[in-house]
């Protein structure tokens, strides 16, 4: 590879960190060509890039980047690929359907809204993060709660009065 393919690989990659929130790096190696394909297609299907990448760019990549990577510049060892995704947690729920059938890929670390992970055993951490989408919903629910209170007391109260009025006429 040319000096000049690599300052354009390096280019690629920087935009790419830069363009995604959610970025997860990966050891894929030792799967057959099967369950590689499986994989990318289980990607493509839920919307997530998957690419191999070489460290030693990667590295470059991420240090010309505006964002902070902090210690996951130190997991780029051996075969590395990368996962980039919209959704927080969309890939580590991939790698764990994924690894019911096989035991890799293996997560090395990931970088999820400047908040960075190290090492696999955080991949269950991870499955449980919530989306933007999940939050906003939440949120609208606990707003919403208290008024739906007011109002199923304002409509069971208003039938217990009429009820009231209702024996009360009968009576005289």
């Amino acid at each position: 590879m040319t000096r000049e393919e690599k300052a354009t690989v390096i280019e690629d990659l920087t935009a790419q960190l830069a363009e995604n929130p959610n970025i997860y790096l990966a050891d894929i190696s030792g799967l057959n060509a099967v369950d590689t394909s499986n994989l990318r297609r289980a990607c493509f299907k839920a919307n997530i890039k998957l690419a191999v990448v070489k460290n030693t760019l990667l590295a470059k990549a991420m240090e010309a980047s505006d964002k902070e990577f902090g210690e996951l510049s130190e997991v780029l060892k051996g075969n590395t690929s990368l996962m980039l995704s919209e959704t927080g947690n969309a890939p580590a729920k991939l790698i764990k359907n994924f690894r019911k059938k096989s035991e890799k890929p293996v997560l090395k670390g990931a970088f999820i809204e400047e908040a960075v992970y190290i090492g696999d055993e955080n991949l269950d951490a991870l499955v449980n993060i919530k989306s933007k989408e999940e939050v906003i919903g939440d949120i609208i629910g606990l707003l919403q709660s208290p008024a739906k209170n007011v109002i199923s007391g304002l409509k069971s109260g208003g039938g217990k009065l009429a009820g009231i009025l209702k024996t009360l006429s009968e009576k005289e």
